[in-house]
């Protein structure tokens, strides 16, 4: 099997990771400071990843995107990982749902999305669903040529500044082999629609800068014309998008983990105990080595999926265990990180304490690291019936 880079891949590895450093990385301790993107400054990225060729990248080439393949995309989110969350966002990538676009639709978002004109947010979660999200009770009715939204969605990244919403609700029941359930569909909502109410979410200690919102919805009436997809279809849509998120959580995890080590590498060879550098007492050779050995394999099992997606023939549980690998050994690595540094690890003067911080949401967001063991094993008992 041969893992290395073609002449293509490693020029886009570097194009993004100059990328990374020169327009995002001098910009993180303000953000992490202000809580906030000045307006400014989010603009002048957009139009930087834009006239680089970056934006878009995850979308057909034909449409106007970068019409990188999984592989491509994962190592561009690989690179885009090691920096602020906050940043890294606006070098968009526009949901692959909004490929399901039809007719004016592609017109009204999809293309504009790619152009970086508009952009989209995913409102998925509820408070009372979470991982469960076919018991939402966010509803959409049917009445006439439009449907009546009502419910309420929560931790739905970056509403506020999004252009229009990518919404999931519930439009009726079906029947199951677990009995009856929500059926669910999928909707594209403008912002600033009559009856939806945006407000910012409570303060999170992970990835500064990268707010969550809550979405009331209110008599909120939608067209028809605005569903995306057939009704009933939106569970599918979910599903199709869970996977490529799942595996962009698994590379930024390699990303940010990789970074961790090159920063605490350094550290452990220049800091001087006891007459020499602390990297050569085994108590802190070994974690650096368990470190190297976990992140090594986290980037290979997020690879290899990417790869089995390219070819089509990725499951469910390839891409869970990405997941929950990479974002549980970036969990460990960032730990032994602040362990090394001592107490200069949790002080502000150094980014340790962040990335501490933003590790924690990875084996949350996106299914939990125990949502990702559940598809694991079932696709282990379902060959053998169980």
């Amino acid at each position: 099997m041969d893992f290395g880079l073609s002449d293509e891949q490693q020029a886009i590895v570097e194009t993004v990771r100059r990328f990374v450093t020169n327009e995002l990385y001098p910009h993180e301790d303000e953000v992490e400071r202000l809580n906030d993107v000045p307006p400014a400054l989010a603009e002048a990225i957009r139009a930087k990843a834009l006239t680089s060729g970056l934006y878009a990248a995850n979308m057909p080439e034909e449409l106007g995107g970068g019409g990188l393949d999984a592989v491509a995309m994962t190592l561009v989110e690989r690179e885009l990982g090691k920096a602020s969350y906050a940043l890294q966002w606006l070098v968009g990538r526009p949901s692959n749902i909004l490929l399901a676009c039809e007719g004016e639709q592609r017109e009204r978002y999809l293309l504009p999305a790619i152009r970086g004109e508009r952009r989209d947010c995913l409102a998925m979660s509820e408070p009372g669903a979470g991982s469960d999200v076919r018991s939402m009770s966010t509803s959409a009715v049917r009445a006439g040529d439009d449907y009546v939204i009502n419910g309420t969605k929560h931790f739905i990244s970056n509403a506020d500044s999004a252009d229009f919403i990518i919404l999931f609700a519930a439009t009726g029941t079906e029947q199951t082999v677990r009995g009856p359930t929500n059926s669910i569909s999928g909707f594209l909502v403008d912002k600033g629609i009559a009856g939806l109410t945006i407000t910012r979410g409570s303060a999170s200690v992970s990835h500064r800068g990268y707010h969550h919102c809550e979405l009331s919805f209110d008599g909120c009436r939608v067209p028809v014309a605005q569903r995306l997809g057939d009704e009933g279809r939106g569970f599918d849509l979910m599903g199709e998008w869970l996977g490529a998120s799942r595996l962009t959580v698994a590379a930024s995890s390699v990303g940010r983990a990789r970074r961790v080590l090159e920063m605490t590498t350094s550290w452990a060879a220049e800091r001087i105990q006891f007459g020499q550098p602390i990297g050569r007492f085994q108590g802190v050779a070994f974690p650096l080595a368990d470190m190297a050995t976990e992140l090594e394999a986290a980037e290979l099992l997020t690879l290899r999926a990417a790869w089995k997606l390219d070819q089509g023939i990725m499951g469910d549980q390839d891409a869970a265990m990405a997941k929950v690998f990479a974002s549980e050994a970036l969990g460990r690595i960032v730990d032994s990180a602040v362990q090394i540094f001592g107490g200069m690890g949790l002080m502000t003067d150094l980014p340790i304490e962040r990335f501490w911080r933003d590790a924690r949401v990875e084996r949350i967001w996106d299914g939990t690291s125990e949502i990702q063991r559940h598809i694991i094993s079932r696709s282990m008992m379902r060959p053998l019936g169980a």
